[in-house]
């Protein structure tokens, strides 16, 4: 596959069908890929990729829709965005990784692991679940594309904000959500609206957590809205070989809000290994 720079250290591949952007730091031959949440792209891992670049080598990258990642003309899927994962892997030359989920990125890997489970050194899990949408939470999800569709993406990203983020991040004005909200309206409606639908139509993967017998950090804000700290707990008990921490003053995203104890967390488990 032929890489050609487009600014700084981002880089773009060709990966299942699509130009896949992705940031490639640090030069350890043990890779960590960071795989962002909805509707967010890659660059809400940048406080993981400056501290792991220095002891790893740090990969993030954007969804497909995603950052300045294309969409592609497939209908998306949580096992789309598996595959692409796998592939991109692939395209890489990686055989194994330690690999980190945060939300829908969360969703994203344990498809995978379901699938691919040879590829995966490390997992790690933050904020996210097992379960698959109830009834309710489908048509929250409809509604959501039918307010888009009419209001486009300014309130949608505001309200997103006051739900994700933690009380005191929001008083304080913290830095990161500004720019969630800007990484939110930079999106495509479309991708914001074939997601959501990907999401409402996602199988439940809690079945299959027994079967996993990779180390597994589960990580959660203790100020989760969007996935309570219940679904970690959930989590923690189903995998056998895993460890959990509950992330305080953080809402559904500890790596922005507590970074440094996001990371120290991090490096401390894989460490181990």
């Amino acid at each position: 596959m032929e890489l050609t720079t487009v600014k700084s250290s981002t880089q773009q591949i060709n990966v299942n069908g699509i130009s896949t952007s992705f940031e490639d730091v640090g030069k350890a031959q043990m890779p960590i890929i960071f795989i962002h949440g909805f509707p967010f792209d890659k660059s809400s891992w940048q406080p993981q990729m400056a501290f792991f670049q220095e002891t790893h080598r740090a990969i993030a990258y954007d969804i497909r829709g995603f950052g300045t990642s294309s969409a592609g003309n497939e209908k998306v899927s949580i096992s789309l965005f598996a595959d692409d994962l796998v592939k991109f892997m692939d395209a890489l030359e990686i055989d194994k990784a330690i690999v980190c989920g945060l939300s829908m990125g969360g969703y994203i890997l344990l498809n995978a692991v379901q699938r691919y489970p040879q590829r995966f050194e490390v997992i790690i899990l933050s904020d996210t679940q097992c379960i698959a949408d109830s009834e309710a939470g489908k048509a929250k999800r409809k509604q959501t594309v039918l307010d888009i569709s009419k209001t486009g993406l300014s309130p949608f990203a505001e309200g997103f904000a006051q739900n994700i983020f933690s009380q005191a991040a929001l008083e304080n004005k913290n830095k990161w959500v500004a720019a969630i909200k800007n990484i939110i309206i930079s999106t495509p409606v479309e991708t914001v609206i074939d997601t959501l639908t990907a999401l409402a139509e996602r199988s439940e993967t809690c079945a299959s957590l027994p079967a996993i017998d990779i180390p597994t950090l589960i990580l959660c804000g203790s100020e989760d809205k969007v996935t309570p700290v219940a679904q970690s707990e959930h989590l923690h008990r189903e995998i056998a070989n895993s460890s959990l921490h509950i992330i305080e003053n953080a809402g559904h995203l500890p790596n922005l809000e507590q970074p440094d104890e996001f990371n120290r967390l991090v490096l401390n488990f894989i460490a181990l290994i």
